[in-house]
């Protein structure tokens, strides 16, 4: 009874989820190709292998240190014994006579149809004639897969010319496709693929770089477009070593303005030493703009800290009293007293996870996902000073630098501030002019630059019928 429920696993326990790996081979080859290909080539090999610039230079580090055991697993296999040898070889010489044999067999069976189907030629009428050539045809039809058409109508007695004149097939000829008029020229779509390859933006979805194009004032293709050209040489994949888990329910809140809803966690960031030392990374971040107005990075869990980067953050903002609202799980240090007198007096409402949901703030797991998928996010942290370092590079990307797809494809910064109107309007002056020179290419409307959504959801009410809590646009963490 025992080695059954070890053989079985308890349907309540999901299972593990797993990263993506690499095999040794996998690696001396991806190397080889790299390097021999110029800047183009290299970040399409990247783009249609769904790998980042960094594996490579990890890989290829390792191999420069001597670590070439690290690459590559012994091959071969023991070498067989030869009266092993000897079975394998009796083995297939009985399957190849047995398959002789019913191959025999069938022929036999088969000429006896066609010689009583076939009869005297005396007795041969227009009627049974035609009777005896789709008997005929049956028996090839079950000869071909056995000894093929020739050995087929041998057996048969029909001669091979006549079985094909009789089965000849004229297929229609190929159409070539028609051009599509409005389609970008061969040189223009070598271009789009050359700057999504090229080593500013090889790292870079097409969506970030479209925009990212947008604000230089260039227009080049349609973001639709730059996926269809790079799906065309395989180079459409997923790129991250992320694990697939389910999807979690979300608290229900609302937010339709900067400082209006909040949500703040702590994650650990691996330390020095493995698995028993660990920094706390305390993230707020504002769930409309998604701006981090606040972080502090502690050597611990403390009330006392969230205490203080609260009132620091909430001081910073200069939020008025019942004006915000801040979500957090029920962690020791969110559900804490002084956290929560702090809140209090400042007239701030809070708001906790439901018990045993893992994942109800999916903001901040959000945040501390694209942190942590970052190329350049180490597997640990050898000090305090490398890990603040760290953040600091990081949250200063996050909030100025990085084009968020929740946000209309905006910075932080930008929407938390109010730039991000001016900013839409400097895309759609760009777009604007790239439809007066090509209007063929947009066919179905003006092109626009993204709609800046105006609320934003922890857990959006689905009944269609509750008119208060429906939003004019809802965004994705």
């Amino acid at each position: 009874m025992s080695s059954i429920s070890e053989r079985v696993p308890d349907p309540e326990v999901p299972a593990k989820a797993r990263s993506r790996r690499y095999s040794a081979s996998y690696k001396a080859r991806i190397l080889a190709e790299y390097e021999e290909l110029d800047k183009a080539g290299k970040g399409a090999l990247l783009r249609r292998e769904g790998l980042y610039s960094s594996l490579i230079s990890a890989w290829r580090d390792q191999r420069d240190k001597g670590a070439m055991a690290a690459l590559a697993t012994p091959a071969g296999r023991p070498p067989a014994d030869p009266k092993d040898r000897e079975n394998v070889r009796l083995r297939r010489e009985n399957e190849r006579l047995a398959a002789e044999l019913e191959k025999a067999r069938k022929v036999i069976e088969v000429q006896g149809k066609a010689l009583r189907a076939v009869g005297s030629a005396r007795d041969r009428q227009p009627g049974q004639r035609e009777r005896a050539h789709a008997m005929i045809d049956e028996a090839i039809t079950e000869l071909e897969p056995l000894i093929g058409t020739r050995k087929a109508c041998e057996a048969t007695g029909r001669p091979q010319a006549s079985h094909y004149r009789r089965h000849r097939q004229s297929p229609l000829p190929a159409r070539p496709p028609k051009p599509q008029p409005r389609a970008l020229t061969r040189s223009e779509r070598d271009e789009v693929r050359a700057v999504l390859n090229s080593p500013e933006h090889v790292d870079k979805a097409p969506a970030a770089v479209y925009h990212e194009l947008l604000d230089a004032g260039i227009y080049l293709a349609s973001i639709s477009t730059m996926y269809r050209i790079l799906r065309e040489h395989d180079e459409v994949h997923e790129r991250r070593r992320q694990a697939t888990h389910p999807a979690r329910v979300k608290p229900e809140l609302v937010a339709t303005r900067p400082n209006m809803c909040w949500s703040w966690d702590i994650t650990k960031l691996r330390g020095p030493a493995n698995w028993t030392y660990y920094y706390y990374l305390y993230v707020i971040i504002d769930i409309y703009s998604r701006y981090v107005v606040g972080w502090l990075l502690a050597e611990c869990e403390s009330a006392a800290l969230a205490e203080q980067l609260l009132a620091d953050s909430i001081t910073k903002q200069n939020a008025e009293p019942d004006t915000l609202t801040i979500h957090a799980d029920n962690g020791s240090s969110m559900a804490s007293k002084p956290v929560a007198f702090l809140l209090a007096d400042l007239g701030v409402t809070k708001t906790h996870s439901r018990p045993h949901v893992s994942n109800d703030n999916p903001y901040s797991e959000a945040q501390f996902k694209t942190m942590k998928y970052r190329p350049d996010f180490p597997e640990q942290f050898g000090s305090m000073a490398d890990a603040r370092s760290f953040c600091q590079r990081f949250f200063t990307w996050y909030n100025a630098e990085h084009y968020h797809s929740g946000i209309g494809w905006h910075h932080p910064i930008d929407v938390h501030y109010g730039h991000a109107d001016t900013i839409r309007t400097g895309r759609a002056e760009v777009l604007t002019a790239a439809y007066t020179r090509n209007p063929e290419r947009f066919v179905r409307k003006h092109p626009e630059p993204p709609v800046l959504p105006t609320s934003a959801w922890i857990n959006k009410p689905s009944d269609p019928d509750d008119k208060e809590h429906q939003p004019v646009d809802s965004m994705n963490p």
